[in-house]
């Protein structure tokens, strides 16, 4: 297995955002979906793709954050046989498939089913460069997790919504997490996209505070308009249930080249 080098992990997230002419895309995909071993094929794709982050999904039985597309996938590839053990299995290689930062997705119950100390370790390991947990606490994350994401070199990613207090956004950037996730709204992940003035608000809002941390949106964002209209306001946007409906398990990587492609070009 490649050594690890920690600078180089801290490296990739930094040099993602230092670009500012570039529309920031990150890509969300479900490990094991559309079957067991297509994991590193996705992976592999998304990086000759180029996108600019990778997001790993951790199946899980009872998603709270996830809508329909991604709950399926889960159950898919949950049926398939995929847990967390042969993820790590999978992603043993996983520097010498990608550069690109790669977060791994899931909730407080995965990690602490594998035992939390492991679970960092093993994340370090492979070269996982950060974590995306919905359902954490900041009281659980500053007690029990963050020791632990220090101590194994691993950024934490938490959600905002349009509701979030000042107050928490500004204790979430003073956690100097990867980046934050910015909920498009309060629903489910995979519904619409719309340019309400709603939306609209949230972004100038977001920007207005003159956060040190990046901000990503995610949830609805499914095309090139969407994609551009986030990155005028934010550090980018996050594409997964758009993303899994359109994989075509039949020709995978075409399937994968092709939506990347679609999603950055003007119509």
């Amino acid at each position: 297995m490649e050594t690890i080098n920690m600078a180089d992990m801290q490296n990739r997230i930094e040099n993602v955002f230092q670009d500012k002419n570039k529309e920031k895309l990150t890509i969300y995909f479900t490990a094991g979906y559309p079957r067991l071993n297509d994991t590193t094929t996705i992976l592999q794709a998304l990086d000759e793709a180029d996108v600019d982050i990778i997001e790993i999904g951790i199946p899980y039985s009872d998603p709270l954050a996830d809508g329909p597309t991604i709950q399926e996938t889960s159950m898919k590839a949950l049926a398939n046989g995929m847990n967390i053990q042969k993820l790590f299995e999978q992603l043993k290689d996983l520097r010498t498939i990608t550069q690109k930062p790669v977060f791994l997705m899931g909730y407080c119950n995965n990690v602490l089913k594998y035992g939390t100390e492991a679970f960092c370790q093993k994340c370090e390991e492979v070269g996982v460069d950060g974590l995306i947990l919905p359902d954490m606490p900041m009281n659980e994350y500053q007690i029990q997790f963050k020791p632990y994401f220090e101590k194994y070199n691993l950024k934490n990613v938490f959600l905002i919504t349009p509701k979030t207090s000042e107050e928490r956004i500004r204790t979430i950037d003073d956690q100097n997490g990867g980046f934050i996730y910015m909920v498009s709204s309060s629903a489910t992940t995979g519904g619409s996209w719309e340019d309400s003035p709603e939306r609209l608000a949230y972004l100038q809002r977001i920007k207005s505070m003159n956060l040190t941390t990046p901000q990503m949106v995610g949830f609805g964002i499914a095309d090139y308009s969407a994609l551009q209209l986030v990155n005028q306001y934010t550090d980018g946007a996050i594409v997964g249930s758009a993303f899994l409906r359109n994989l075509n398990p039949e020709n995978l990587q075409s399937s994968i080249k092709q939506f990347v492609e679609n999603i950055r070009t003007p119509k």
